[in-house]
């Protein structure tokens, strides 16, 4: 099953590992597998991204050494390694570190998203995975190799954030036996939950009260929207990635088939996150603006926030109501 990745490791002695710009969960689990399996066959590995940790995230590190790309002071890495991406496919989706793909010797990646027709990129794909996090659990058993505490509590971290907690529409009998391993491992299932569902802080608390105030229905009450503007993070003292979970609220309304969170940054930029719960695919809609995602979540970059409502929620109101 992991043959190209297996070969991959094989041509290599050195590994640059990175995941997608804004790191979640996942990305930062299959990360930390990685790392651990490479390093467990005698070579090195490097974890760089180009964006920190979330807050919320941070209980990840423990264990590992993980940076902020720098293409200054990490230059001397790049010479002689390959770069190893976990859940992405997509160059633009990698943040600042894609400058890095001509300097490296191999791009492979590893990911359980559809990769689209113009990925430029190699790698392994297996999108009936729920996670990244789970096939990296399933390379390190076909490699026979246990994983550390610290690496199967990230590991866990990435299954359970990116299967919704075993809800999502991805989730299988494969998800359960790589949880299952990662708590034979040493994760903490209770200590893990509550890192990522209570470990906020008061100020996106707050950011939830002005989304909230915000909300907005839609072709009757199918399609909840809501908007976070720059100055309401300033007001709530809130950073830009404290919005988890946010976006996700107005599902808990029988009637809400589709929920959107657009929040903007003090430079224009507009980050959209879709969430469904199931009968609408919203990857195939963040597709159509430059993003992707799964069928229940997704998400895309744009500009123009009055522009980017009334054509996203077109294409929202025309494929629910297909």
């Amino acid at each position: 099953m992991f043959d190209s990745i297996l070969s991959f490791m094989d041509r290599h002695n050195s590994f640059i590992l990175t995941t997608h710009d804004q790191p979640d969960a996942d990305g930062l689990g299959a990360e930390a597998v990685l790392a651990a399996i490479i390093k467990k066959t005698g070579k090195k590995a490097y974890i760089l991204n180009s964006s920190p940790i979330p807050k919320y995230l941070q209980y990840i590190k423990e264990g590992f050494e993980i940076e902020k790309w720098d293409s200054e002071a990490h230059a001397p890495l790049l010479e002689n390694a390959a770069m190893l991406v976990a859940d992405t496919s997509e160059e633009f989706h990698m943040g600042a570190i894609r400058e890095a793909i001509k300097k490296v010797r191999e791009v492979f990646y590893i990911d359980h998203h559809d990769p689209k027709p113009m990925t430029k990129l190699k790698g392994f794909v297996d999108s009936t995975a729920a996670s990244t996090s789970e096939l990296t659990v399933e390379l390190a058993c076909e490699m026979g190799f246990a994983l550390d505490p610290f690496t199967a509590t990230a590991a866990y971290a990435g299954i359970v954030f990116d299967s919704g907690f075993f809800a999502y529409p991805k989730t299988s009998m494969r998800t359960f036996k790589a949880a299952i391993k990662t708590l034979e491992w040493g994760a903490t299932p209770n200590n893990i939950y509550r890192q990522l569902m209570e470990n906020s802080s008061c100020a996106s608390v707050l950011l939830q009260k002005q989304a909230l105030s915000s909300l907005e229905f839609y072709a009757g009450t199918t399609i909840a929207i809501m908007i976070l503007r720059w100055e309401d993070f300033e007001r709530a003292g809130a950073e830009f990635d404290e919005v988890e979970n946010i976006v996700s609220i107005p599902l808990k309304a029988r009637e809400v088939e589709a929920s959107i969170l657009l929040r903007e940054r003090e430079q224009g930029e507009i980050f959209c996150s879709l969430r469904s719960k199931g009968k609408l695919n919203v990857s195939k809609i963040a597709q159509n603006f430059g993003g992707g995602g799964h069928v229940t979540a997704a998400g895309f970059r744009s500009y123009g926030m009055d522009e980017t409502i009334r054509k996203l929620l077109s294409c929202v109101e025309s494929r629910i109501n297909q």
